[in-house]
């Protein structure tokens, strides 16, 4: 028996009915771009969000990028950003001709560490670009009391964070604006690509639904060089649908994650770390072995379905060879795609299924 690492297709049956009236209700109102339904999901994540406005977005690189134009962030700025993280958090920064300066992680969070940023900031240093990775809080209070004594902005890279809580609060409003994707595979998915920024500020928020719409609040008058970055109606009642069982699910995978927890103490792996300030998501339970490669062979060979992320850091891709940053000049970041490996966990994951994945990577990793 297999067990995938994400039952898409589990989510979609639990929620089929639903689903489908959601998407009937799009296909017989006639207005398939922007619209109602679009608004209304708008304003459903920004009160999910404890946040004053969501604009919706094509998908979740869209939102980083347009968040640093609005911000006029460009060429000759510096944005700090993790050397551990998925490569979309540095491509959003080039994408706008700034340069990512790379600061290393707190090997027990895996998230940027707050203690390592000040020493990379330098006078061209417009913003800080802290992701929440694995849907584990980045430590904010310290980030964002650095970004103040330097007049930084904070943009906060959300995409694995959907309900994750920072000292009691959601994610959503801490920084100047907060990234999110909907990829199917996200906490909150869509069944297609999908993004959003949250702000609590009115002037950003509107200048991002500017920029989205090709520059232009009224049509054929563009006031800015805008973009085509909507989100489709459809997939905005998809969301809307989901967003009603999200704080259930993640219930589930934070069940899940005890029982891993519990599970595996004693297997010898490093399991993650959760500080007392921060309430994860759980969009990723990622484990670290000295074993990782074999690890996961022998796991695919007893049929649990595992992934790595990520198993090469941005500074170590082809894409950012010009910035002359050595392999080395990163460890903490290389020795994390080294080591780590998620294993399967979403709400439609039976517990019958994580104590089989328990006993299999108990016995795999002996």
């Amino acid at each position: 028996m297999t067990i995938p690492f994400l039952d898409l297709g589990a989510a979609y049956h639990e929620l089929k009915t639903e689903i489908d009236t959601a998407i009937h209700r799009v296909l017989d109102s006639g207005w398939y771009i922007l619209g109602l339904e679009v608004e209304a999901f708008e304003a459903e994540w920004a009160n999910y969000c404890s946040a004053n406005h969501s604009v919706s977005l094509a998908n979740g690189l869209d939102a980083l990028i347009l968040a640093l134009r609005a911000l006029d962030i460009g060429p000759g700025d510096e944005v700090i950003v993790p050397s551990n993280t998925y490569i979309a958090t540095w491509l959003a920064v080039t994408a706008v001709g700034a340069r990512p300066v790379p600061v290393e992680p707190d090997p027990t969070s895996h998230n940027i560490d707050p203690t390592r940023i000040a020493a990379a900031i330098t006078p061209r240093t417009r913003a800080l670009l802290p992701v929440h990775l694995y849907g584990q809080p980045a430590d904010l209070d310290p980030i964002l009391l650095v970004a103040r004594q330097h007049n930084l902005l904070v943009i906060e890279d959300a995409a694995q964070a959907h309900g994750a809580r920072y000292k009691g609060r959601r994610i959503g409003a801490h920084g100047d604006v907060v990234c999110w994707s909907f990829y199917p595979g996200k906490n909150l998915g869509a069944l297609g690509d999908g993004g959003a920024v949250t702000t609590n500020n009115s002037d950003l928020a509107d200048r991002i639904r500017v920029l989205s719409n090709y520059g232009s609040r009224i049509k054929y008058v563009n006031e800015l060089k805008g973009v085509n970055s909507r989100l489709d109606p459809i997939q905005a009642a998809v969301l809307r649908t989901k967003l009603v069982h999200l704080d259930a699910w993640t219930n589930r995978r934070r069940v899940i994650a005890a029982a891993y927890n519990e599970g595996l103490k004693d297997s010898g792996l490093i399991l993650p770390h959760v500080p007392d300030w921060a309430d994860p998501a759980w969009h990723l339970y990622v484990i670290r072995s000295s074993d990782r490669d074999g690890l996961q062979k022998r796991l695919n060979a007893a049929g649990i379905s595992t992934l790595i992320h990520y198993p090469i850091p941005p500074h170590m891709q082809d894409a950012y060879a010009d910035l002359g940053i050595a392999p080395n000049d990163m460890p903490l970041a290389r020795q994390l795609a080294s080591d780590v490996l998620s294993l399967p966990i979403g709400p439609q994951l039976p517990l019958t299924d994580a104590d089989r994945v328990i006993n299999l990577v108990s016995l795999a990793a002996q």
